[in-house]
Formats: structure tokens, sequence, C-alpha cells
């Protein structure tokens, strides 16, 4: 194999993908039972893409977000959304979940995190926004190691 040359993980073994397809699928429609939004699992989608600086998602979920309704303000300040008061609790939550998930901050800190977004979020919501979230993280990593391009 040539040194330039990226292996396709999603392409050289694509049963494994499939799998992960479906994980994905099912993360997404228990979010969907439990109530929350396409816009707020696409705001999962799209900060987990930014915190793992994975092009390919990005290009995948941001266009996804839009049609989920999300306004082009709130997108642009989605890595600073800490700082700004125009997210809804919902919207706050998910993007602490995702972060959380993304991140693995220490278990203290994580146990903190995790009780505001439980504050907002009904147990089902939770659990499934964590699901979302590791779900795309798993594209995220799938994306960069097989260097998917983004044309």
């Amino acid at each position: 194999m040539e040194s330039s040359r990226r292996l396709y993980i999603d392409q050289e073994h694509p049963i494994v993908n499939r799998s992960a397809l479906s994980f994905a699928r099912a993360a997404t429609k228990a979010a969907e039972e439990a109530g929350l939004g396409r816009d707020l699992v696409e705001l999962i989608n799209v900060r987990c893409s930014q915190m793992n600086a994975c092009p390919a998602c990005l290009k995948a979920h941001v266009p996804q977000l839009v049609r989920a309704g999300l306004d082009s303000v709130k997108i642009a300040v989605i890595p600073s959304w800490r700082d700004s008061e125009i997210f809804t609790p919902e919207e706050r939550a998910v993007l602490e979940v995702a972060e959380l998930v993304t991140d693995l901050p220490q278990p203290r800190d994580a146990h903190e995190r995790y009780e505001e977004a439980a504050a907002v979020l009904t147990p089902e919501q939770l659990s499934a926004a964590t699901w979302v979230a590791a779900a795309i993280n798993t594209f995220n990593r799938i994306s960069i190691v097989s260097g998917h391009p983004v044309r």
C-alpha cells in the first residue's frame, strides 16, 4: 500500500460500518421518541464534529441543522455557546451533553455538568442525547482516520 493512500475503514469492513450506521439510526430514533427534535439531534452532531474537527461530518450535518430550523446566527455561535444567551435551556443542555461525551472530563466535573443537563432534560432525553453524541463521535473518528475528503 502506498504511504499517501488512506484506507477508508468504512469500505474495508462494510459490515462493521453498517452496524455503526444502525447504531446511529437507533440513537436518533431514541432521541425522537424521547421528544428531542431533529434540531437538537443535529445540534449535538455539529458540536461534536466541531470539537473533533471532522470536516466530512460538518459538511453533512451543518446543512441538516439548517434544514431542522436552527438560524445562522446560532450556528455561527455554537463554539462559544456558554458565553451567549441566545440558546434555549434545551439547546444548552444538549450542547453540554455533546461536550461531555466528546471531551470526557474528570469524573467529578462530569457529574456536576451532567446534573446541569439533567435539570432540563428528562432521563430519557438525557440518555438519548448521550447516545446521539456517542454515535457521531464514532463517525467523526471513522471519517478522520479514513481521511474522507470534503469536496
